[in-house]
């Protein structure tokens, strides 16, 4: 053990919502508002977790209900890609990143505290300012990571610029690993293994 403690770090959860649009995919953010963290900026529906008995889609489900109002079947939630990160303040995080395509309801504000717009974006015009944590994840979902370290440098600034990003997407398993065959060619190479061995 390198350090004096062990990390305690928050985590949460974050919405990719999905839908078709004119353009190509678009993605769902809200703004922003009042006495909270990064007001002003666009960001992902998200939340933490209420305690150590609720999982990470139970928390997602639910505060996507709480905050756009909308319905998701827990067995409609996809893992997208998860990000640690560091603000420029220097709080670390963990943040898991769903992807979401189907749902009940039509996405609106729901707590105009903390709140103040949601709408449809594509991918490729997104808002700006954007929390810079939140573009992280964005990013390296559509780059198709599964992992991504976003620590920011005290003075960088809490909205996303890009001279600033300090993404790194951490690569998953290279070509040929067993992750990258496909299920029913596993199973049939397995099989020839056994009866080869036999």
């Amino acid at each position: 053990m390198t350090g004096g403690r062990r990390h305690t770090e928050p985590l949460d959860v974050h919405l990719i919502a999905v839908r078709d649009g004119a353009a190509g995919p678009e993605v769902l953010l809200s703004r922003r508002a009042g006495d909270v963290y990064a007001a002003g900026c666009w960001h992902l529906v998200s939340g933490h977790l209420d305690g150590p008995w609720e999982d990470v889609v139970t928390a997602l489900v639910r505060e996507t209900r709480e905050e756009a109002g909308v319905v998701v079947d827990p067995a409609d939630v996809r893992a997208a890609v998860t990000v640690h990160h560091r603000s420029p303040a220097g709080g670390a995080r963990l943040g898991v990143f769903f992807e979401v395509k189907r749902w009940q309801g039509t996405p609106e504000v729901m707590e105009h505290r903390v709140c103040d717009a949601m709408d449809w974006f594509p991918f490729g015009s997104l808002p700006e300012p954007m929390v810079a944590y939140c573009r992280a994840g964005l990013d390296a979902y559509r780059a198709g990571a599964r992992l991504a370290v976003h620590f920011q440098e005290p003075g960088d600034p809490i909205a996303y610029d890009p001279d600033a990003d300090r993404t790194v997407l951490v690569p998953g398993p290279g070509p040929g690993s067993r992750e990258d065959v496909p299920g029913e060619v596993r199973a049939f190479a397995e099989q020839a293994v056994d009866r080869i061995t036999d």
